[in-house]
Order: structure tokens, then C-alpha cells, then sequence
């Protein structure tokens, strides 16, 4: 099969981004004429015809490929196997920029130019685009006439610009090969030119092993990212690209997991890793880590207090009261306190979808942007940070629809949130469709496609045998009507495992309603022990001391002989907590220690009040004084009201300042009048209206 790369490159970008290309955004995407795309769509829809396919044109006169997907699959196996006599212009810059990066000092234009096989024009506009693109790291890119073309700037700072390039513009081609090499389908050459396919292959299976040992939750494009970003340092570090030291970070969880990972590459490659690689890719995997939404860390009480800000001030900004959304809370918190870690290292976020976002939605966007300047003000949020932000608002305004019959499942690799959003808006816009599983690109090929009546994706899926509608990320008013149209003429086909009921039936339907019914029980019946379980337990002790894991140990011990709970797996607990960060609450004489263990019977909140001052660290980093003990245990498993209740207290405790006044008083009936009032509160708010 003879396909020249401007041919290949619009078969691809066509069925990639369906019904989204037209000739002339073809022909600036390639930088050729319209003209030249029409001669070129001739020779495209000849080679289409023996694979029983088409190309056509929409309303808008956006093109696309008519076909099954076995068909378009089969076309791109074709094309992946055929020379291609040339290059895109995106993978010329790619391999410019691995040159500038890997080969040396300088360059002569008119080497590059040859290498490349452009001409010096096109080479300039590469450089000045690759070049704005390395400012953005930190990396420049110089012109000196008679010396040539350098990239200057810190090794950390250029992995971090070659990850990103490859995630930003070749990420399909990443899942792809990443698919590939795990069916053991090695290539002949490098990886996108680049990557030694073995490195891709084993720090990939290692990456995935570890996140499953550890239970590690990462979105998508944040696995492939830490598997880019250790492939790229072992060949980094095999020719001789090492990072600069700095001051020794403090070992944890994430450094001993990297570095089990190198062993096991050294074991394997011989390529061995230095303590600040290892550095280096925990930092890159803890700003990636995202916290299970379902488990909230009740002693994040400033960024807790932030997010809650923040929730009000969008709800005001749009009049709709997101406020009592738990979910959208719980999510959102799970979300900030790795993109607040990614911002202080300057680690940069990217999101392909910010501009359909901002297009979409910009008046969620603006009240989004404009509540995290706000109530984050000492931090520069971009406008790919804050679209993902955006994605959890518009999934909890989508949320309350009524849903009904089919059930879908979602392949959707695009980041965090943007599954969920998929899914709220799918559920809105098709009633018809009633659960939405949302499946990680790395987990589909083990699952089971029978179990379900639809099957979307966001990008195009290395099967034959599985039949799959392809849409955008946000799903547009096409890929709305391409869903219904796939409904509508395989109705026998989606409903194959489904029963209609016959009119005497009818009766018997009548249960569809009692799920409902006996979730709202069971809410009312944790609600009301654990609320009856923090005010059995809960007391004002007062403690002399200077050491205050002596002065938690005798608390632990008096609860382990009520029965409560194990004195020692419980203060290992704490203790493990404080490793990970301060517990004191800044502006405050107080610190909140709270753990989960599986020894815990009850959920419990207690307040130690000390006589005499004792050093913390606070949730600030900085030293302070503490006279307030305030201690919160929970079991290892909670119900979501339960999450609510532990959380409800939690936030109270610097709500205003006469709260902080009432749980800093060491007066037991006030704090315990306290606790009532934002228990009855919330009886009021959550459950009497429903």
C-alpha cells in the first residue's frame, strides 16, 4: 500500500477527530493549501474503497469516515505498517527537539535543516515554536550567527519540557504503542523515534504493578506520564544526561516505591538510577497521586476550608446551590491538594481540552477562575488548571437527571474529571441510557463487554471485536446525535438482555422505587449512630506534660479499657500521620490528630486540653504552640454520611472565630452544645428535606 504522510496524516486525523476537520482546517493543520487537501482527499477516498469505507461530509462540511469500527480498524493496522516517504510537521519538531536535546552543544542551521529535510525557513518557525514552547520550563533556546542553535537550562527542567511534548502531542501514539508492547508486539525501531521499546515496556509493567501493590490511584494521562518520565530518565541517565544535586528530600512512601522500580530496572538494563533521579519521579508521582474521593483527610482542615469557600462562591456567582454537594466536596479536595503540590514545584499541568471547555462553558469557567483567585491567593492557577476545576463543577450540575434503561460503559484516558463529566453529560442529554461506567484505558482489556449495552470511547480502541461508538471528551451536539442514531437502529441489539413488562406486570415494576427508599434508611440509620457515637464518646480531659504522644498514649489506654478500641495499632497509626505532614491548625492553639484503623469501634472526637504549652508542627509547615489536643478516630471503613459527619466537625473547627473560640475552651457542655447544634443543622439541611 503506497500512502504518502499528508494522506496518512488526514485518514488519521480524520478518524481521530471525527466530524470535527474541514479541508481548511486540514490544510493549516498541515501547512499546505485547501486546494492541495482536495487533490489529496481523491487519492484518500481511493484507498478507502477496498476497505468498504467512505469519506464524507456533514452539514457543517466537516469530514468523516463512514464504516464499522473492524473496518476503520483494519485501514489504520494498513497504514501503520506502510513507508512513508516524509514526516509530519509535529514529528519533525519532535525529532528537532530531540536533537537539540540529546546531541549536543550547537548546531548550524544548515545542519538541522539537512537532518530534517525542511528548508531554513521552516526551520526558523520550528525553533521560534519550540522555543516559546522551552520558555515555558524554564529551558531556552538561542540563535548566535556564526555559532549555531543551543538549548540551555537545568536537566530537571528539560525532562520535564521533553515529557510534556510527548504527552501533549503524541499521547494517542503513547497508549497506543503502551497497548502494543504489552501484547508483547515489539517494533522494529524506537518508540516515536525516541524511546528504547524495552524501557517503554518494563517501566511500564513495573509502574503498573507497584500502583496496584501500593493502591495508588492515578488518572490516565498521570500513569502514562510517570511511565514516560522513568523511560526518559534511564535513557537520560544512560547517556550521560544527569540532574543537578540539590539538598536531599526527605524519604517517602512515593521515594521507596521508585526506588524499588530502579532496582528492578538496574537488575534488568544495568542503567542505575541516582538517589536524585529517584527524587526527581517521586515528586512527579505525588503531585500525579490522587486521593480516593470516597476518603477524606478530616485534618486537611485549611485546604477543606478553602474548597468549601470556593463551592460558595461559584454557587453564589451562578445562583445555584452547590453548597450541600457532598460529592462535588469530596472530589474537589481529592483534586487540590495534588494540583496545590504540582504549583509549588512548578510543575506544569496540561489540559488538550481547555479550549473546548472555555468555549463551552465560559460562564462556569469565569466563576470557577474568579473563586480560586479568590480564595487561593497566593497561588497562579492556569487556564488548563482551572479547566479541570471546571470539570467537577459541570459534573455536579449535571448530576440530578433521571435515568432509565441502557447501560454504557466509558473508555475515556483524558485526565481527571473529564471521565466523570463525560458520564454526568451522557446520563443528561440520553435519559434513555441509565448507568454510566466509567473504565480506565489500561484496565479494558480484561473487561468484559458483554455485561454492557453500549460501549463509548474518547479515543480509538486497538480491537476488532468489540462494537464502540467514538465521541468527544464533552460530548458535542454530533457525537449526541451519532449516540441516538446508534440507538435507534440497534434497538434489538441493545436491548437483547432486557424484558419488557406486560400490562398485568405492571405491579411488579413498583420495587423500581424502593432502592431509594432503603438508601434513605440506611443514611438515617448511620447518621443516627454516628452521631450518637460521637456524643456517647466524646469528653474534655485535662493533662499535664511536655511530650504529647506520652499524653496520647494515656488517653488510648483509657479508651482500650472501655473497650473502645487497640492503644497500641492506634497510636501507630497517629504517629504514621505525623510523618506526612504538620497537624497543628495555623492562628490557632490547637492541632487535630486523626487516624483511621481498623481497631477503632466507633467514630470518636475528643478534645485534651493541656496544661502548660507544647510544641507542634503546624498544617502550615511552621512550629506552634498547641494547648489543645483535639483527637479524631474513625473505623478504617465509613459510610458517606459517616465521611459527612467526621467532615461536618472537621471544618467547623476554624469556621468563624467564635468556633474556634467555643473548641479551644476546654469547657465541655459548650463544645458539646456545639456539636448538637451542628448536628441538628445538618439533620435539617440533609435529611428532614428529603
Amino acid at each position: 500500500m503506497i500512502v504518502t504522510v499528508r494522506e496518512k496524516s488526514i485518514i488519521e486525523l480524520v478518524t481521530r477527530m471525527s466530524e470535527k476537520h474541514t479541508v481548511n482546517s486540514l490544510a493549516a493543520y498541515l501547512d499546505v493549501s485547501a486546494r492541495t487537501i482536495q487533490r489529496d482527499l481523491k487519492s484518500v477516498d481511493k484507498m478507502l474503497e477496498p476497505f468498504g469505507l467512505m469519506m464524507k461530509r456533514n452539514a457543517a462540511d466537516a469530514l468523516f469516515i463512514e464504516g464499522n469500527n473492524e473496518k476503520i480498524y483494519r485501514l489504520m493496522q494498513k497504514l501503520a505498517a506502510s513507508s512513508a516517504p516524509e514526516a509530519t510537521p509535529e514529528e519533525k519538531k519532535l525529532r528537532l527537539l530531540i536533537i537539540l536535546m540529546e546531541e549536543g552543544a550547537f548546531f548550524k542551521k544548515q545542519v538541522l535543516s539537512n537532518q530534517l529535510g525542511i528548508s531554513t525557513t521552516t526551520l526558523t518557525s520550528y525553533l521560534d515554536e519550540l522555543g516559546n514552547w522551552l520558555r515555558k520550563f524554564s529551558v531556552t533556546l538561542s540563535r548566535q550567527r556564526g555559532v549555531g542553535v543551543e538549548v540551555a537550562g537545568e536537566e530537571a527542567h528539560k525532562r520535564h519540557a521533553l515529557a510534556a511534548y510527548f504527552l501533549i502531542h503524541f499521547y494517542e501514539e503513547l497508549i497506543e504503542s503502551l497497548y502494543d508492547l504489552q501484547r508483547g508486539k515489539t517494533p522494529d525501531g524506537r518508540v516515536l523515534g525516541y524511546f528504547n521499546p524495552d524501557y517503554l515496556a518494563s517501566a511500564n509493567r513495573l509502574v503498573g504493578e507497584r500502583i496496584s501493590d501500593e493502591q495508588i490511584r492515578l488518572a490516565d494521562s498521570d500513569y502514562t506520564g510517570l511511565v514516560v518520565h522513568l523511560a526518559l530518565a534511564l535513557q537520560r541517565v544512560e547517556s550521560g544526561l544527569l540532574l543537578e544535586p540539590v539538598e536531599q528530600a526527605e524519604r517517602n512512601a512515593e521515594y521507596d516505591m521508585l526506588a524499588g522500580i530502579g532496582e528492578a530496572l538496574r537488575d534488568q538494563f544495568g542503567v542505575e538510577l541516582t538517589e536524585r533521579d529517584i527524587e526527581f519521579l517521586a515528586v512527579v508521582l505525588k503531585g500525579s497521586k490522587i486521593q480516593a474521593s470516597n476518603v477524606l483527610y478530616y485534618d486537611s482542615v485549611l485546604l477543606g476550608k478553602l474548597v468549601k469557600n470556593m463551592i460558595r462562591d461559584v454557587s453564589t456567582q451562578l445562583s445555584v446551590d452547590l453548597t450541600k454537594d457532598f460529592s462535588l466536596y469530596q472530589g474537589l479536595l481529592a483534586h487540590m491538594e495534588p494540583l496545590i503540590f504540582r504549583l509549588k514545584q512548578k510543575l506544569e499541568s496540561f489540559n488538550p481540552l481547555t479550549d473546548e471547555i472555555k468555549k463551552k462553558y465560559p460562564v462556569l469557567f469565569l466563576a470557577v477562575k474568579q473563586a480560586l483567585e479568590t480564595e487561593f491567593d497566593d497561588l497562579e492557577f492556569s487556564a488548563d488548571e482551572v479547566a479541570f476545576i471546571v470539570l467537577h463543577f459541570g459534573s455536579a450540575l449535571l448530576m440530578n437527571e433521571e435515568r432509565v434503561q441502557i447501560d454504557a460503559v466509558v473508555v475515556c484516558p483524558t485526565g481527571i474529571g473529564t471521565s466523570k463529566m463525560l458520564a454526568s453529560r451522557i446520563q443528561k442529554e440520553l435519559p434513555e441510557i441509565d448507568t454510566v461506567k466509567i473504565l480506565a484505558i489500561h484496565d479494558f482489556q480484561t473487561a468484559n463487554f458483554q455485561d454492557y449495552d453500549l460501549v463509548i470511547s474518547t479515543i480509538r480502541l486497538p480491537v476488532t471485536d468489540v462494537d464502540y461508538l467514538m465521541v468527544s471528551p464533552l460530548l458535542n451536539e454530533q457525537d449526541i446525535h451519532h449516540i441516538e442514531n446508534y440507538l435507534q437502529h440497534n434497538i434489538q441489539k441493545v436491548t437483547r438482555n432486557k424484558q419488557y413488562l406486560h400490562a398485568d406486570d405492571i405491579k411488579a415494576a413498583a420495587p423500581k422505587h424502593r432502592p431509594e427508599l432503603r438508601k434513605m434508611l440506611r443514611d438515617i440509620k448511620n447518621v443516627q449512630m454516628g452521631m450518637e457515637a460521637i456524643l456517647d464518646h466524646f469528653r474534655v480531659v485535662k493533662m499535664s506534660g511536655t511530650d504529647y504522644w506520652r499524653v496520647l498514649s494515656e488517653v488510648l489506654d483509657g479508651l482500650e479499657s472501655d473497650g473502645l478500641l487497640e492503644a497500641a495499632s492506634t497510636l501507630r497509626q497517629l504517629q504514621d500521620r505525623e510523618t506526612k505532614g504538620g497537624l497543628g491548625i495555623p492562628g490557632t492553639n490547637m492541632a487535630l490528630f486523626h487516624c483511621r484503623d481498623e481497631s477503632v469501634r466507633d467514630l470518636m472526637f475528643q478534645v485534651v486540653h493541656l496544661d502548660s504549652r507544647i510544641a507542634v508542627k503546624g498544617m502550615d509547615d511552621k512550629e506552634m504552640q498547641m494547648t489543645n489536643l483535639l483527637l479524631m478516630l474513625t473505623p478504617v471503613e465509613l459510610s458517606e454520611r459517616q465521611q459527612e459527619i467526621m467532615s461536618l466537625i472537621s471544618l467547623s473547627l476554624i469556621e468563624s472565630e467564635a468556633t474556634m473560640m467555643i473548641f479551644s475552651s476546654s469547657n465541655e457542655d459548650v463544645i458539646r452544645k456545639q456539636l448538637e447544634k451542628l448536628f441538628y443543622e445538618y439533620l435539617q439541611n440533609n435529611l428532614m428535606k428529603e
